[in-house]
């Protein structure tokens, strides 16, 4: 549950602190700006920041014999530095800005001392760690068997999910690395939701015109983890577009 002396904060985790656990957190936190392609953790390096998200969107990104793809996407709802909760100290993929935004941010060694101090603050971050987890087994099963139409539909839902308005500044190219798909699909694909009227897609930009159209899109590829959110963490109140 929310609490009520949290609610300066859009992050969702941050606001539904307890009062004696945001208090180990509060003196270390620094509001940041989230620049575009900005990079919040690196592949097989050590973890020195922890990002709150407020706006914007983060993109986990995994890379092996040339090829990268998209496994999670990060956003108010939730933090970067995950393996720290679990007690690892870097990071398995790169994790780097896709919609610009702000965040509170946090030296990795204050974090970790909250952590040591209070079982209360780990264990409702590590059902954050659980939802995270559950997305990107989620995003694996879909990328084998949803149809890149199915994907896509999918992807614009959790990006909508994150972002104020129905405006996404991505481009057709940066579209395909996230979705691990060839350009000329990924346009392919946008035309037939476009062709639909569930979206309205130019040069660096897709405007969401029928969320529930897209969501039927996704054929059942979205809504599991977001409901296993709610489940774990609460309604997700705090949600910018509504």
């Amino acid at each position: 549950m929310t609490n009520p002396k949290n609610n300066s904060y859009k992050n969702g985790l941050l606001c539904r602190l307890n009062s004696d656990d945001l208090a180990l957190l509060q003196p270390h936190l620094e509001p940041c700006a989230l620049n575009l392609r900005m990079n919040l953790e690196q592949a097989a390096s050590e973890i020195t920041t922890v990002y709150f998200l407020e706006d914007g969107i983060g993109s986990v990104v995994a890379r092996t014999l040339g090829k990268e793809a998209e496994v999670a996407l990060i956003g108010f709802e939730g933090m970067t530095g995950a393996a720290l909760v679990v007690g690892a100290d870097y990071a398995a993929h790169e994790c780097f800005v896709q919609l610009p935004g702000n965040a509170f941010r946090i030296g990795a060694e204050p974090f970790k001392a909250a952590l040591a101090n209070s079982l209360t603050l780990r264990l409702f971050l590590l059902r954050f760690v659980q939802y995270l987890h559950i997305q990107t087994s989620y995003t694996a099963l879909i990328n084998a068997r949803a149809n890149l139409e199915e994907r896509l539909a999918r992807w614009l839902l959790m990006c909508d999910d994150r972002v104020q308005g129905n405006r996404l500044a991505i481009t057709h190219e940066f579209l395909a690395v996230m979705l691990g798909a060839r350009r000329p699909g990924v346009t392919v694909g946008l035309q037939v939701l476009e062709g639909r009227g569930l979206i309205y897609s130019r040069r660096g930009e897709v405007h969401i015109r029928d969320r529930s159209g897209l969501v039927a899109s996704a054929n059942g590829s979205y809504g599991p983890p977001e409901a296993d959110y709610v489940r774990l963490l609460g309604e997700t109140s705090a949600r910018l577009h509504t």
